[in-house]
């Protein structure tokens, strides 16, 4: 089954480059300099961070339903002004780490979920879109909780 990674719209992120370090304190996010790769995964372009490259550590809502599942969490954003769009492909940041990987229905109902390392994720993404409720798949990094990119049906 053909499935679709894209990271997230760089549109709402490229305005807060611009504060201040007091005017993101006050957002919730913090202004970060990569320092090692891997290590600073961007949620726009699904690569790490290059040392020495600014980011930025936001509170994202990355589950806005209306069920018991609405969630938000820390990720990383970089500058990036193009988000990666990629069909049956595994990007790096996603490829490079161990995942768990959650099944949704359309009401935000998580349905099942499942670990596997990034590299060998797309048995278990095309496991999970092939169950017939299911309408997107959320990757996390398991070993930190955050999300990582949503997964959808190409």
């Amino acid at each position: 089954m053909d499935f679709r990674i894209k990271g997230l719209d760089p549109k709402p992120f490229a305005p807060l480059f611009a504060l201040s370090d007091a005017a993101l304190a006050e957002r919730r996010a913090l202004r970060r300099t990569s320092d090692s790769k891997p290590g600073f995964p961007c949620r726009i372009t699904l690569r790490d961070a290059e040392p020495g490259e600014s980011v930025l550590l936001v509170n994202f809502e990355h589950l806005p339903v209306d069920s018991p599942y609405r969630a938000s969490h820390a990720i990383y954003v970089s500058g990036a002004r193009e988000r990666c769009d990629v069909v049956n492909e595994i990007p790096q940041a996603l490829h490079d780490r161990l995942l768990a990987i959650r099944a949704f229905d359309e009401r935000g109902l998580m349905l099942d979920a499942d670990i596997a390392e990034g590299r060998e994720a797309r048995s278990l993404i095309e496991r999970l879109l092939a169950l017939p409720d299911v309408s997107y798949l959320h990757a996390h990094y398991a070993r930190r909780g955050c999300y990582a990119a949503r997964i959808e049906r190409a």
